[in-house]
Protein backbone atom coordinates (compact mmCIF):
# COMPACT_ATOMS: atom_id res chain seq x y z
CA UNK A 1 0.00 0.00 0.00
CA UNK A 2 1.31 3.49 -0.95
CA UNK A 3 -0.17 6.44 0.76
CA UNK A 4 -0.90 9.58 -1.61
CA UNK A 5 -2.11 11.86 -0.03
CA UNK A 6 -4.97 13.26 2.24
CA UNK A 7 -9.06 14.10 2.27
CA UNK A 8 -8.77 18.31 2.12
CA UNK A 9 -12.58 18.26 2.13
CA UNK A 10 -16.07 16.38 1.81
CA UNK A 11 -19.32 17.82 -0.03
CA UNK A 12 -22.96 16.16 -0.51
CA UNK A 13 -25.21 17.95 -2.40
CA UNK A 14 -28.87 17.17 -0.82
CA UNK A 15 -30.62 19.04 -4.24
CA UNK A 16 -29.86 18.12 -7.29
CA UNK A 17 -28.12 21.14 -8.61
CA UNK A 18 -28.38 23.27 -5.50
CA UNK A 19 -25.62 24.75 -3.65
CA UNK A 20 -23.69 21.94 -1.63
CA UNK A 21 -22.59 21.61 1.82
CA UNK A 22 -19.37 20.57 3.48
CA UNK A 23 -19.61 18.00 5.90
CA UNK A 24 -16.89 17.43 8.80
CA UNK A 25 -17.84 13.29 8.73
CA UNK A 26 -19.14 11.29 5.95
CA UNK A 27 -20.92 8.22 5.51
CA UNK A 28 -20.03 6.74 1.86
CA UNK A 29 -22.20 3.72 1.01
CA UNK A 30 -22.73 1.55 -1.63
CA UNK A 31 -24.81 4.11 -3.24
CA UNK A 32 -22.84 7.10 -2.77
CA UNK A 33 -22.74 9.86 0.25
CA UNK A 34 -25.58 9.54 2.55
CA UNK A 35 -27.68 12.46 1.69
CA UNK A 36 -26.25 13.19 -1.09
CA UNK A 37 -28.68 13.84 -4.14
CA UNK A 38 -31.38 12.76 -2.29
CA UNK A 39 -33.95 15.49 -4.03
CA UNK A 40 -34.16 16.38 -7.26
CA UNK A 41 -36.92 18.12 -9.64
CA UNK A 42 -38.16 16.49 -12.85
CA UNK A 43 -38.34 18.60 -15.54
CA UNK A 44 -40.84 17.80 -18.49
CA UNK A 45 -38.85 19.79 -20.91
CA UNK A 46 -35.83 17.86 -20.11
CA UNK A 47 -33.99 15.15 -21.89
CA UNK A 48 -35.25 11.83 -21.43
CA UNK A 49 -31.90 10.36 -20.19
CA UNK A 50 -31.05 13.46 -17.97
CA UNK A 51 -34.62 14.18 -16.89
CA UNK A 52 -34.24 16.64 -14.09
CA UNK A 53 -34.00 20.47 -14.06
CA UNK A 54 -30.33 21.25 -13.54
CA UNK A 55 -28.14 24.27 -13.62
CA UNK A 56 -27.06 24.53 -16.96
CA UNK A 57 -30.81 25.41 -17.58
CA UNK A 58 -31.70 27.37 -14.69
CA UNK A 59 -28.04 29.21 -13.38
CA UNK A 60 -29.91 30.46 -9.71
CA UNK A 61 -30.10 27.27 -8.38
CA UNK A 62 -26.55 27.50 -7.95
CA UNK A 63 -27.98 30.06 -5.10
CA UNK A 64 -30.68 28.02 -3.25
CA UNK A 65 -28.88 26.43 -0.22
CA UNK A 66 -30.94 22.95 1.39
CA UNK A 67 -30.19 22.43 4.95
CA UNK A 68 -30.83 19.57 6.53
CA UNK A 69 -33.72 20.47 9.77
CA UNK A 70 -32.14 17.56 11.71
CA UNK A 71 -28.83 17.89 10.61
CA UNK A 72 -27.23 15.46 13.70
CA UNK A 73 -29.89 12.60 12.37
CA UNK A 74 -29.05 13.09 8.54
CA UNK A 75 -25.02 12.76 9.07
CA UNK A 76 -25.11 9.08 8.90
CA UNK A 77 -27.91 6.40 8.85
CA UNK A 78 -29.25 5.13 12.23
CA UNK A 79 -29.23 1.68 12.00
CA UNK A 80 -24.94 2.08 11.51
CA UNK A 81 -23.87 0.38 14.06
CA UNK A 82 -26.08 -2.71 13.64
CA UNK A 83 -25.52 -3.38 10.36
CA UNK A 84 -21.94 -3.16 10.42
CA UNK A 85 -22.08 -6.10 12.65
CA UNK A 86 -23.60 -7.80 9.89
CA UNK A 87 -21.76 -9.98 7.43
CA UNK A 88 -20.08 -7.54 4.66
CA UNK A 89 -22.31 -6.82 1.20
CA UNK A 90 -24.82 -6.04 3.17
CA UNK A 91 -25.84 -1.72 2.48
CA UNK A 92 -26.83 -0.20 6.16
CA UNK A 93 -27.85 3.44 4.71
CA UNK A 94 -31.46 3.20 5.78
CA UNK A 95 -33.04 6.42 7.09
CA UNK A 96 -35.93 6.66 8.99
CA UNK A 97 -38.96 8.45 7.12
CA UNK A 98 -38.20 11.99 9.00
CA UNK A 99 -34.17 12.46 8.90
CA UNK A 100 -33.72 13.72 5.94
CA UNK A 101 -36.50 16.22 5.44
CA UNK A 102 -34.99 19.68 4.15
CA UNK A 103 -35.49 22.77 3.96
CA UNK A 104 -34.14 25.15 1.28
CA UNK A 105 -32.81 29.10 1.98
CA UNK A 106 -33.31 31.02 -0.98
CA UNK A 107 -32.11 33.59 -2.80
CA UNK A 108 -33.90 36.11 -0.80
CA UNK A 109 -33.23 34.41 2.01
CA UNK A 110 -36.44 33.13 2.92
CA UNK A 111 -36.61 29.40 4.16
CA UNK A 112 -39.00 27.04 2.46
CA UNK A 113 -39.60 23.23 3.19
CA UNK A 114 -38.17 21.07 -0.07
CA UNK A 115 -41.88 20.39 -0.98
CA UNK A 116 -43.58 24.13 -0.30
CA UNK A 117 -45.14 24.90 -4.03
CA UNK A 118 -43.58 27.89 -3.76
CA UNK A 119 -40.10 26.17 -3.88
CA UNK A 120 -41.71 24.86 -8.28
CA UNK A 121 -42.94 28.79 -8.45
CA UNK A 122 -39.58 30.15 -7.68
CA UNK A 123 -37.65 27.37 -9.66
CA UNK A 124 -39.61 27.88 -12.79
CA UNK A 125 -39.06 31.78 -13.26
CA UNK A 126 -37.49 32.52 -16.18
CA UNK A 127 -37.31 29.04 -17.80
CA UNK A 128 -38.10 29.07 -21.76
CA UNK A 129 -40.91 26.76 -23.00
CA UNK A 130 -43.41 24.68 -21.17
CA UNK A 131 -41.48 23.16 -17.90
CA UNK A 132 -43.93 21.24 -15.38
CA UNK A 133 -41.78 20.69 -11.99
CA UNK A 134 -42.15 17.75 -9.93
CA UNK A 135 -40.33 17.42 -7.00
CA UNK A 136 -38.69 13.46 -6.38
CA UNK A 137 -37.09 12.17 -3.37
CA UNK A 138 -35.02 9.27 -3.32
CA UNK A 139 -33.33 6.74 -0.69
CA UNK A 140 -30.17 6.80 -3.43
CA UNK A 141 -28.51 9.51 -5.02
CA UNK A 142 -29.79 10.70 -8.08
CA UNK A 143 -26.84 11.19 -9.69
CA UNK A 144 -25.70 11.31 -13.53
CA UNK A 145 -23.06 8.67 -13.53
CA UNK A 146 -21.53 7.51 -10.63
CA UNK A 147 -22.05 7.57 -7.31
CA UNK A 148 -18.92 9.41 -5.73
CA UNK A 149 -16.66 11.84 -7.57
CA UNK A 150 -13.15 12.68 -6.65
CA UNK A 151 -10.82 15.79 -7.64
CA UNK A 152 -7.12 16.74 -6.82
CA UNK A 153 -6.65 20.37 -5.26
CA UNK A 154 -3.32 20.03 -7.67
CA UNK A 155 -6.03 20.14 -10.42
CA UNK A 156 -8.04 23.02 -9.28
CA UNK A 157 -5.18 24.71 -9.23
CA UNK A 158 -3.55 23.92 -12.18
CA UNK A 159 -7.24 25.10 -13.90
CA UNK A 160 -6.44 27.98 -12.19
CA UNK A 161 -2.84 29.05 -13.76
CA UNK A 162 -3.82 28.02 -17.29
CA UNK A 163 -7.14 30.20 -16.99
CA UNK A 164 -5.33 33.07 -15.06
CA UNK A 165 -8.27 33.93 -12.63
CA UNK A 166 -9.66 32.56 -9.04
CA UNK A 167 -10.90 29.12 -9.84
CA UNK A 168 -13.42 28.01 -6.74
CA UNK A 169 -13.01 24.32 -6.33
CA UNK A 170 -16.72 24.20 -6.03
CA UNK A 171 -17.43 24.63 -9.24
CA UNK A 172 -16.25 21.20 -10.29
CA UNK A 173 -19.06 19.81 -7.34
CA UNK A 174 -16.80 16.78 -6.46
CA UNK A 175 -17.92 14.39 -3.53
CA UNK A 176 -14.00 14.29 -2.02
CA UNK A 177 -11.92 17.22 -2.74
CA UNK A 178 -7.72 15.25 -2.31
CA UNK A 179 -4.63 17.24 -1.50
CA UNK A 180 -2.59 14.66 -3.12
CA UNK A 181 1.10 13.82 -3.03
CA UNK A 182 1.78 14.98 -6.04
CA UNK A 183 2.93 17.63 -7.44
CA UNK A 184 1.27 17.94 -11.23
CA UNK A 185 -2.41 18.74 -11.61
CA UNK A 186 -4.55 15.61 -13.33
CA UNK A 187 -2.84 12.96 -11.15
CA UNK A 188 -5.67 11.46 -10.43
CA UNK A 189 -6.45 9.89 -14.14
CA UNK A 190 -3.25 7.14 -13.29
CA UNK A 191 -5.91 6.03 -10.77
CA UNK A 192 -8.35 5.00 -12.77
CA UNK A 193 -8.67 1.13 -13.04
CA UNK A 194 -7.06 1.11 -9.50
CA UNK A 195 -8.54 1.02 -5.58
CA UNK A 196 -8.33 3.40 -3.13
CA UNK A 197 -8.59 2.83 0.96
CA UNK A 198 -10.00 6.21 1.98
CA UNK A 199 -9.65 6.80 6.10
CA UNK A 200 -9.87 2.95 8.10
CA UNK A 201 -12.04 0.74 6.33
CA UNK A 202 -13.65 2.55 3.11
CA UNK A 203 -12.71 1.11 -0.43
CA UNK A 204 -13.56 3.10 -3.68
CA UNK A 205 -12.68 1.53 -7.16
CA UNK A 206 -11.91 4.92 -9.40
CA UNK A 207 -13.93 3.77 -12.79
CA UNK A 208 -13.19 6.78 -14.84
CA UNK A 209 -12.04 10.03 -15.69
CA UNK A 210 -15.09 12.68 -15.20
CA UNK A 211 -16.27 14.32 -18.58
CA UNK A 212 -17.48 18.06 -17.95
CA UNK A 213 -20.58 20.38 -18.51
CA UNK A 214 -21.77 23.79 -18.82
CA UNK A 215 -21.73 23.58 -15.00
CA UNK A 216 -18.32 24.08 -14.05
CA UNK A 217 -18.63 27.49 -16.01
CA UNK A 218 -21.20 28.72 -13.53
CA UNK A 219 -19.76 31.04 -10.16
CA UNK A 220 -21.05 28.51 -7.53
CA UNK A 221 -22.41 31.51 -5.47
CA UNK A 222 -23.80 34.07 -8.03
CA UNK A 223 -24.72 31.58 -11.02
CA UNK A 224 -22.68 33.77 -13.23
CA UNK A 225 -21.50 32.07 -16.50
CA UNK A 226 -18.08 32.40 -17.40
CA UNK A 227 -17.81 30.28 -20.85
CA UNK A 228 -14.23 30.70 -20.19
CA UNK A 229 -13.53 27.43 -17.92
CA UNK A 230 -15.40 25.13 -19.79
CA UNK A 231 -13.51 25.97 -22.72
CA UNK A 232 -10.11 25.98 -21.34
CA UNK A 233 -10.91 22.78 -19.85
CA UNK A 234 -11.98 21.24 -23.23
CA UNK A 235 -9.07 22.56 -25.22
CA UNK A 236 -6.75 21.65 -22.50
CA UNK A 237 -7.88 18.37 -21.05
CA UNK A 238 -10.24 16.63 -23.38
CA UNK A 239 -13.55 18.09 -20.70
CA UNK A 240 -12.23 16.15 -18.36
CA UNK A 241 -11.43 16.77 -14.79
CA UNK A 242 -11.78 14.87 -12.18
CA UNK A 243 -12.59 11.37 -11.60
CA UNK A 244 -15.75 8.84 -10.83
CA UNK A 245 -15.42 5.90 -8.13
CA UNK A 246 -17.75 3.10 -7.60
CA UNK A 247 -17.53 2.10 -3.84
CA UNK A 248 -16.40 -1.19 -2.59
CA UNK A 249 -16.30 -1.05 0.83
CA UNK A 250 -18.50 1.26 2.92
CA UNK A 251 -17.48 3.41 5.85
CA UNK A 252 -16.82 6.45 7.63
CA UNK A 253 -15.01 9.36 6.11
CA UNK A 254 -13.41 12.03 8.03
CA UNK A 255 -11.78 15.28 6.69
CA UNK A 256 -7.30 14.57 6.84
CA UNK A 257 -8.19 11.02 6.47
CA UNK A 258 -5.47 9.36 4.57
CA UNK A 259 -5.51 8.01 0.81
CA UNK A 260 -3.96 4.45 0.40
CA UNK A 261 -3.52 3.47 -3.01
CA UNK A 262 -4.51 -0.31 -2.98
CA UNK A 263 -2.84 -2.02 -6.49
Amino acid sequence: MTNIGTVESLWRYPVKSMSGEAMAEAFMGFSGFYGDRCFAFRNSAARKGFPYLNATVQQQMLCYRPQFRYAERAAKPPNLLEAMSIAPGVTPANAEPNDLTLDVVTPSGAVVAVDDPALIEMLGEGLRGENQLTLVRSDRALTDCRPVSLMSLQTVRQVEAELGIPIDKRRFRANVYLDLAADEGFAEDELVGRRLRIGSSAVVMVLERDPRCKIISLDPDTGEHNPEVLRKVAQAHAAFAGVYCAVLVEGILTNSDSIELLD
